[in-house]
């Protein structure tokens, strides 16, 4: 498949780099040099000094050929303008990144395909729908519905008084099976458990569970769920915009800003359980003063890892119990795992799996990357006359970092052990670590 790339920034590149190891033909454009020069000469890819909006750039990289063109600049109608383009010279599929909602609303979708753009992707409604996610499920790091909500995925950090530290993985399959333990990742590493592995203390544990049973795992874990009523959040970005609009009304919601004149423009943006103030919010004297010890949660969605980072860490000390970080900087999202930052949101990571579930055959119906495991969680349909289907699930070889979550047959919800027979037409849970996820999808075809 040849596919074109168009922005070398943080969503591009990342997009760039995982496409090229699985051998697409893969061609990055961006008008700045600079920003290709980095590519190392392992990675099988073409880069170009090019603009997406020019038509001889476009013809130069052979648009016409191309399978999919995706355009992710910062700029939104760089973007529109050039998947218009593609499309008309020839690009079978296009993709655009944008930053308004209004062209995601389903009454638009056939006049955007009119114009030649084939999906659109919003990262920063992606995002504050993930906070408002963390902040409806306070004990968790991590909550991923599939299945329409019938199976879930949480990621928890396991505690010292969690009745499953110091068990082994067997001695859990031979109990009522309501959950499935899918991953653990100790420090900076996640492995795939077999029986016997020991859960430990201080684990983040990755479970697939029933919607019916997910709310058994809080007492399992040794944590507590609570419920979230006031909240601070740190920057008036885009996310943060969308996050207190996405949050119910009735929660109170104290945003710090530290630009005047945009502290200004959010109160007109903003919903009227928003109170807006115009500070720093690594400001202890202020976080005192306006009640930090009284918020139930903290939200660091400033432009800026590091402050988001230190930030939640100054919120920790202050006794808020759920914290959210945005962390962009990839190199720093082991760190802010390790000083116990609760959730922490990327928008590169949250888009490229958006993306990438575009990619994959129309089989898979939900991609998640997980920020904190290097990690991806699928939907995958198993099609009739597929390996998974010809027999038991303990006798199917599996890929080497893949594991199998839960299914749903029928409308009914079940977790997979090691007897499951998975049946054609089964919207199966699959947990793929390091990018194995094109090696598992193709035990369903």
């Amino acid at each position: 498949m040849k596919i074109v790339i168009a922005g070398a920034g943080a969503v591009g590149t990342h997009l760039a780099k995982l496409l090229s190891v699985e051998n697409q033909d893969i061609v990055l454009m961006d008008p700045d040099k600079e920003k290709l020069n980095f590519f190392g000469s392992n990675l099988e890819m073409i880069t170009m000094a090019g603009s997406c909006t020019s038509l001889k750039d476009l013809t130069e990289v052979n648009i016409k050929d191309t399978d999919l063109f995706i355009a992710v600049t910062p700029e939104e109608s760089i973007n529109i303008t050039a998947c218009m383009l593609a499309a008309n010279m020839g690009a079978k599929k296009t993709f655009a990144r944008i930053d308004n909602y209004e062209y995601l609303l389903p009454k638009n979708k056939g006049f955007f395909e009119q114009l030649g753009i084939g999906s659109m992707v919003y990262p920063e409604m992606l995002a504050a729908k993930e906070i408002v996610s963390a902040l409806k499920h306070p004990w968790v790091r991590q909550w991923v519905e599939l299945c329409g909500g019938a199976i879930i995925l949480v990621g928890v950090k396991v505690r010292e008084n969690s009745e499953l530290v110091n068990k082994y993985l067997y001695d859990f399959s031979r109990e009522d099976k309501k959950f499935h333990i899918v991953a653990i990742k100790r420090k900076s590493i996640t492995i795939i458990p077999k029986g016997s592995d020991q859960v430990l203390a201080g684990d983040i544990v990755f479970f697939t569970t029933t919607k019916e049973h997910v709310e058994d795992l809080p007492k399992t874990t040794g944590k507590e769920s609570f419920e979230i009523k006031n909240i601070m959040i740190m920057g008036g970005s885009r996310i943060a915009i969308r996050t207190c609009q996405y949050l119910p009304d009735n929660i109170n919601i104290k945003l710090l800003e530290s630009d005047r004149e945009k502290s200004y423009q959010l109160l007109e943006k903003l919903p009227k359980n928003v109170t807006v103030f115009h500070n720093d919010g690594r400001n202890a004297e202020f976080l005192m003063q306006e009640g930090i010890k009284d918020m139930d949660a903290f939200v660091a969605v400033t432009g800026n890892s590091e402050a988001n980072i230190l930030a939640c860490m100054a919120a920790k000390r202050f006794g808020v119990r759920k914290t959210v970080a945005e962390v962009e900087n990839m190199d720093y999202i082991s760190m802010a795992e390790n000083l116990d930052i609760g959730t922490i949101i990327n928008k590169r990571l949250i888009t490229v799996s958006n993306i990438y579930r575009f990619l994959l055959s129309a089989d898979v119906s939900n991609v998640k990357s997980l920020t904190v495991a290097n990690a991806d969680v699928a939907e995958i349909i198993a099609r009739p006359n597929s390996r998974i289907t010809k027999k038991e699930v303990k006798k199917i070889t599996l890929p080497k970092n893949v594991t199998l979550g839960g299914l749903i047959r029928n409308g009914e919800s079940m977790m997979i052990d090691g007897e499951t027979m998975i049946e054609p037409y089964d919207h199966v849970v699959v947990f793929c670590l390091e990018d194995t996820l094109r090696e598992a999808e193709i035990l369903f075809h």
